[in-house]
């Protein structure tokens, strides 16, 4: 009878082979084998955008200014009437406001944050300066506008293409203070104005935005605001071809839950998210660093996805009531863009730390990261943290790890029985199956009993793996000598040999396969394996040495107490 742990392991790397070469096709635009998009291409399906991924003009078609196309909903808001009066010019000037982590730059026109540099975040892929999250440039198109429409014939009210006026202020957080504002008018059109007021706080990254709505004009009108975050359809420059991470839009309610939105979707015009709902938030997702649209009050509000160009888009539209002649409206919500540090979102709004993806190991992964973070505000070390969550994982297995090295040992022992049974009846299979079956049975052997605590505990270690991988608070951590970074790879290379030798070393521990070809593919596993380990994320690899280490040294103790050592 052959090995079933091997088989099993035989398994997990063909599949993961497999995935890994399906992934490798859609990273360079070819078809996948299950379905999946290839990466998004960066040409543009539509003429190419002045002034910074604006028309030069307004177009009174809102799919094709980027202005939430109109709902086919009941309740739905219309869309924009028309133009507005006064015309716009091609580019507005960009004003920069700084924080102590924050340096965000903003466009004249339409008053849109269209930059956000990250100060305490290092851009890992060009070895300087600061992760630059939302941008105007010609690699990344990622923007947060907003704006108001109407259905009301012959209304024309302020939109994210409208040319905004900077109030005169402070542009630098003072050293004393804790909030610093930057303040955009809008031109009088057709008698009503808007104005939106940006406020940053110290040491954080949520932004209050304010926006001041006044009917100047002789009838009513009944504005809706549109809080919109725009993005290409790329992945973030430097991502691994070895691992999936998610990047696009989600939105969230309290009715459907957290939903993640494929850029492919939108562009067929399926996207599957909830259209309405009384509470909720849009995001723009991406590996580490996420932004969103939050409104904290409940209220009737639509969510809306669309492409713009070769860009795609998803908004959150929400009704400002009826407005009469010398009234105004206000309203109040967040703009968050930074990192995805977990315990931070999920205290901004009710499932925001979802943004955080963990796949389909989220109902593991997240009280693994709690109790890997709790580790860190003792060791005050991520490295170390990581060592210390994994030996709590073993002890927590030590007993069903011990049942399945025990049985592994026992199969060890057999094995030159086993083999030399192989040789001798290598002509008679029936004979050689049964006299198999009566050794194990005599030997009190169960050669199912390395399977049930490798499956048992196989969930648990791929969510820690998905916990490593996601955690921003891995970027720029340190952990010991030439560890500087534990997201990014080796430099030295050390763990990833130190890796593949352990695991080589796990082969020698364990039972020899009966099958000469298994027993091969068994050596040539770790070799395979190790390669890839060369690009994963030294916290990754510390991870999987760490575990290694203790599997041998717990492997090793077991089979010298039952003398299974060198055979």
């Amino acid at each position: 009878m052959t090995d079933i742990r091997r088989i099993l392991l035989g398994m997990v790397f063909t599949m993961s082979l497999v995935l890994l070469w399906d992934g490798w096709n859609r990273h360079t635009g070819q078809p996948s084998m299950f379905g999946l998009p290839p990466a998004p291409s960066a040409t543009a399906s539509q003429p190419a955008m002045a002034g910074g991924g604006v028309p030069s003009a307004p177009s009174a078609a809102n799919a094709a200014s980027g202005v939430p196309a109109p709902a086919t909903v009941a309740g739905a808001v219309p869309a924009a009437a028309g133009a507005p009066a006064v015309p716009n010019t091609p580019a507005g000037e960009l004003v920069t406001v700084t924080t102590d982590v924050v340096k965000a730059s903003f466009n004249t026109l339409g008053g849109t944050l269209e930059r956000l540099e990250l100060l305490a975040h290092k851009d890992l892929i060009a070895g300087q300066g600061n992760v630059v999250l939302l941008d105007n440039s010609a690699k990344r198109r990622y923007m947060a506008q907003t704006g108001l429409v109407t259905g009301q014939a012959g209304v024309t009210l302020p939109t994210h293409h409208t040319a905004f006026v900077p109030v005169p202020g402070e542009r630098t957080l003072a050293a004393d203070a804790k909030t610093i504002s930057i303040r955009f008018e809008s031109p009088v059109i057709d008698g009503r104005r808007l104005a939106k007021t940006y406020t940053f706080t110290r040491g954080d990254y949520v932004v209050d935005v304010k926006h001041e709505f006044a009917n100047e004009g002789s009838t009513a009108v009944t504005p809706h605001l549109y809080l919109q975050l725009l993005r290409d359809g790329e992945k973030p420059e430097g991502e691994s071809s070895f691992y999936f991470t998610f990047t696009g839009p989600a939105v969230y309610t309290d009715a459907a839950k957290f939903q993640k939105v494929e850029f492919k979707d939108i562009a067929k015009g399926n996207a599957g998210h909830a259209k309405s709902g009384n509470d909720g938030w849009v995001a723009m997702v991406q590996h580490y660093f996420a932004s969103a649209w939050l409104v904290g009050a409940a209220g009737p509000r639509e969510f809306r996805t669309a492409t713009v160009g070769s860009n795609y888009t998803v908004a959150m539209v929400l009704p400002l009531g009826e407005v009469a002649p010398g009234a105004s409206a206000v309203h109040e919500a967040k703009l968050f863009a930074g990192p995805q540090e977990e315990k931070k979102l999920a205290a901004l709004a009710p499932g925001l730390d979802l943004v955080k993806d963990y796949g389909w190991f989220t109902v593991l992964s997240k009280p693994l990261f709690w109790l890997l973070y709790e580790l860190h505000r003792v060791l005050q070390n991520w490295g170390w943290s990581i060592v210390a969550l994994v030996v709590l994982l073993k002890i927590g297995f030590y007993w069903l790890n011990a049942t399945a090295y025990r049985s592994m040992a026992k199969m060890k022992a057999v094995g030159p029985r086993v083999m030399e049974m192989r040789e001798r009846l290598k002509d008679n299979p029936q004979q050689m199956q049964q006299e198999m079956m009566r050794i194990y049975k005599e030997e009190k052997v169960n050669p199912f009993g390395g399977c049930l605590p490798i499956l048992v505990q196989m969930p648990f270690f791929i969510a820690l793996y998905w916990v490593l991988l996601s955690s921003v608070e891995m970027r720029n951590a340190p952990w010991i000598g030439w560890i500087h970074d534990l997201s990014a790879p080796d430099p030295w290379f050390i763990l990833p040999v130190l890796m593949t030798a352990s695991s080589l070393f796990q082969v020698w521990l364990n039972p020899t396969p009966p099958d000469p070809m298994q027993a091969k593919l068994m050596w040539m596993m770790p070799l395979i394996f190790g390669v890839m380990f060369f690009f994963f994320p030294a916290g990754l690899v510390l991870y999987w040495l760490v575990n290694n280490i203790l599997s041998i040294a717990q492997q090793w103790w077991i089979n010298k107490q039952m003398g299974a050592l060198g055979k």
